[in-house]
């Protein structure tokens, strides 16, 4: 049986966020009095997740999403309920628990343009401290398993986008996370580097028991590589089974029903 290795119970954020009358006068008013409004990010989730599990996270924009995986990883502290990550509260922001996962976002870039992917990949071993056995035999996994050994001398600004998201995933998981969050992954790309892609985190998840938790809105991308599925609307968790029980259903429906029963 596997070790349940994410566990939340009633997890709650909210946000107060300033509002502003439009023009000069309600500047100048502002200067007195200040109106907030409160938001509900995310709304009393429960969420349990088991150690090698690949996991689609869906919705809409605006539903909560990022919330929640900023939550996991510690990013932002939650206004109520109880978090649990690989035994740790996130926001406690221990490195041995910073050492334990890996986030790539596919609009933000943690690779340095001007360093050559070798000096990139090194000083990524010096951030974690991975013991230089260790980092070579995972760089040379990676490098054979991605098929870039041509480009590992090669300035990081003059990689394509289907290449450069290679390499975020390879500096991602160089120290064995146990956890992998990945935002949009293959957003951008082509057909051909998104199936690569899909490919890649299928092998790392199924050789390296990688947990992986996968946050897209290319359904293709959730269809294939995830067994089970999240959804989030506005900020409330309406479904959590099967992906293909998912898909056989109406998403739009489902999305619809959880925006009235929320409203």
């Amino acid at each position: 049986m596997n070790q349940t290795i994410i566990k939340t119970e009633n997890l709650v954020k909210k946000y107060r966020r300033y509002r502003k009358r439009e023009g000069i006068g309600g500047s100048i008013a502002s200067l007195w009095k200040r109106d907030y409004e409160e938001k509900t990010a995310v709304n009393h989730i429960d969420l349990s997740v088991e150690e090698g599990e690949f996991i689609g996270l869906i919705g809409p924009n605006g539903a909560g999403k990022t919330t929640l995986i900023k939550m996991l990883t510690g990013i932002i502290a939650p206004t109520e309920g109880s978090i649990d990550v690989l035994g740790f509260y996130p926001n406690d922001l221990k490195n041995a628990f910073k050492k334990q996962y890996a986030v790539v976002m596919g609009q933000k870039s943690q690779l340095f343009f001007e360093l050559t992917v070798n000096d990139t990949l090194r000083l990524f071993k010096e951030i974690y401290e991975i013991p230089e056995n260790e980092f070579q035999k995972n760089k040379q996994y990676f490098v054979e398993l991605f098929g870039v050994q041509e480009l590992m001398d090669v300035q990081v600004r003059t990689l394509s986008l289907g290449e450069r998201m290679k390499m975020e995933l390879i500096v991602a998981l160089l120290h064995n996370p146990k956890i992998l969050f990945l935002d949009e992954p293959t957003i951008g790309l082509d057909i051909v580097a998104s199936k690569q892609i899909r490919r890649f985190l299928k092998e790392i998840n199924e050789e390296k028991k990688t947990t992986i938790i996968l946050t897209s809105h290319y359904m293709e991308d959730i269809r294939e590589l995830c067994k089970r599925s999240v959804v989030i609307n506005h900020g409330v968790k309406i479904y959590d089974g099967t992906t293909e029980e998912l898909f056989q259903g109406d998403i739009e429906q489902i999305y619809q029903k959880g925006s009235e029963e929320n409203a």
